[in-house]
């Protein structure tokens, strides 16, 4: 049995089943933990959560977390409008991918998975949180914090608040050499967003994946057919 982690996924449906099912050899005993970001930006939203959904039903070990971007899809098909997400380019793409032309026409199951996601997770050696925590906060009010533990970009690890515990994050799209470095120098804290959705930046365009047990990193370049995306200086 294996403990992986990753995240922000971003539809990249191709890379990420390239990635459970021919570099990892993804088990039923094995467990995945993904930090969020499942939706928006990339081509196949909608396969994603298919095949999680998928994977799941098969038996699979996994653990999903919630980020900005699911939050921001949930909200929209909500009638939430003044929370829209991202571009008029990218909110169409993410619709076609679910075959509808209003996030409020988004199928109950997917609004249900939606809605069950967690907004973090303590697991033995680990805590998991899609962006991070606000350390000056009192520690109860930290964890209840759920704007910023989906969006903040920049905290000071307080390592005395985790009981022993590393931080494992994404949200923050960071060059892959950068991930390599902190997790060689077992960080108290790892973001592992390695911009896979951004594939026409070679310093990032990868989906990574962390064994949490030996903190052996693993990194899939993008594998899907061409799209439309932001480039990402």
């Amino acid at each position: 049995m294996a403990r992986y982690a990753s995240t922000d996924l971003h539809g990249c449906l191709a890379t990420f089943r390239h990635l459970l099912e021919h570099t990892l050899h993804l088990q039923p005993t094995d467990e995945l933990y993904l930090l969020g970001d499942y939706v928006n930006k990339g081509p196949d939203s909608r396969g994603v959560l298919d095949y999680l959904m998928q994977l799941t039903a098969r038996g699979y070990q996994m653990y999903c977390l919630r980020g900005n971007h699911d939050q921001e899809l949930l909200d929209a098909a909500q009638g939430r409008h003044q929370l829209t997400w991202a571009s008029a380019a990218d909110r169409q793409q993410t619709l076609a991918s679910f075959g509808i032309a209003r996030p409020e026409d988004l199928a109950p199951r997917y609004l249900r998975w939606l809605s069950e996601l967690p907004h973090q997770l303590d697991i033995p050696g680990f805590t998991l949180v899609h962006a991070g925590y606000d350390f000056r906060l009192p520690p109860a009010q930290m964890r209840h914090d759920w704007h910023t533990m989906l969006n903040v970009k920049q905290f000071t690890l307080d390592t005395s608040r985790l009981q022993g515990r590393r931080l494992l994050h994404g949200h923050v799209p960071t060059p892959t050499a950068e991930v390599q470095r902190r997790v060689q120098a077992r960080s108290g804290a790892i973001g592992l967003d390695t911009g896979c959705v951004y594939r026409h930046n070679p310093e990032l365009a990868h989906l990574a994946a962390l064994n949490l047990d030996t903190l052996e990193l693993t990194l899939v370049p993008n594998r899907e057919a061409p799209y439309t995306i932001a480039r990402r200086a």
